[in-house]
């Protein structure tokens, strides 16, 4: 261990013991260092360093059974319960579950270390496999629920344990750049026929890189009419309640550049805490910091299957943080329920 990994030792040691319950997120945030350089202060204690063969790993977790994925960004914590079933990591692009509680859709390009982590926590152990990019920053953490099988997580960490079980973690920056081309350099009405004329929901990706638009340009310059309208981010609340109060099944996107995470199903309670509004359900819970919310839009894509209504919310960088829909599957039209909701708003 080097004298910077003992001094980044030491002063974490500090901080947990002037504030036992601050988070390792933000611990490092006060350090100046990534989550992960912290987390690997405490290999051969605490934490195992596992090789990188993250599809491999990731089809493995259906073994643990019932566990707890929790996905995030800077604004928006999203945590589901279920089991890691159906994967398909045949695609170079992305890798997918696709089960009823577990829905993720997966880009490796962006996955670099793995740890397994075996906490003390005042209500017990807390064990999770936990991924973090070339930044150090966290992609996706798996969380062992009351229900997973422990016996089988030690096999996992056997199974994919690294020779390098160093104390030192290397990361480097990866830049954020989105770059807005100028109104004027954009061919609007070629881009607004396009939209007018989407087939599929999945599309319109394709149709930003086409006409070189971000995302939040994208809903400035949208045709005419209510394909695109923002609204107070006031209305995220009021949408949750009314989907809550009417019970409602809703689909919620939360991601980060490496995974997005779904859920699909009612939400029951719904409660601020301080300025996060959380939904707080015995299988899905969001924590969404609303004071970080720059813009809400409500955005509408014609389909085959008809109009998709989303609500869309960005940071100040134009990110995108969450997403609600309500609930669908290709090929059967969106709720009309979800329909008046939105247009309530």
């Amino acid at each position: 261990m080097d004298t910077t990994t003992n001094s980044l030792k030491a002063q974490w040691g500090e901080l947990k013991a002037e504030n036992p319950h601050l988070r390792i997120r933000n611990a490092a945030e006060q350090l100046g260092v990534s989550e992960a350089e912290l987390l690997a202060t405490q290999m051969g204690d605490t934490v195992t360093r596992l090789n990188p063969d993250f599809a491999n790993i990731l089809t493995d977790v259906k073994e643990l059974g019932k566990v707890m994925a929790l996905t995030r960004n800077e604004e928006c914590v999203h945590e589901r319960k279920g089991i890691y079933l159906n994967p398909d990591f045949s695609s170079k692009f992305a890798g997918l579950f696709v089960g009823e509680d577990i829905d993720l859709r997966i880009f490796l390009m962006h996955w670099d270390k793995a740890f397994a982590v075996e906490e003390k926590t005042e209500r017990g152990d807390r064990k999770s496999l936990q991924f973090f990019g070339k930044d150090g920053l966290a992609i996706h953490k798996i969380y062992l629920t009351p229900d997973s099988n422990e016996a089988e997580f030690e096999k996992l960490v056997a199974k994919y344990k690294s020779d390098n079980q160093s104390t030192a973690e290397t990361t480097v920056e990866v830049p954020f750049n989105v770059e807005e081309k100028p109104d004027e350099d954009i061919d609007v009405a070629g881009f607004r026929d396009a939209w007018v004329n989407l087939k599929d929901t999945h599309d319109f990706f394709a149709m930003l890189k086409k006409f070189g638009v971000t995302r939040t340009q994208a809903l400035r310059l949208a045709p005419e009419g209510e394909y695109a309208q923002k609204i107070d981010k006031e209305g995220i609340v009021k949408m949750l309640e009314g989907a809550a109060e009417r019970k409602l099944p809703i689909m919620v996107f939360t991601g980060n550049r490496g995974n997005i995470q779904i859920h699909t199903g009612p939400v029951r309670k719904t409660m601020w805490h301080n300025e996060w509004y959380n939904v707080m359900d015995p299988d899905f819970n969001m924590h969404l910091n609303m004071d970080k919310i720059a813009q809400t839009w409500i955005v509408r894509k014609p389909t085959e299957d008809g109009t998709v209504t989303a609500i869309e919310v960005f940071n100040e960088m134009g990110e995108i943080i969450v997403q609600f829909f309500g609930k669908r599957k290709p090929g059967i039209p969106e709720l009309e329920e979800w329909r008046e909701l939105v247009a309530s708003l």
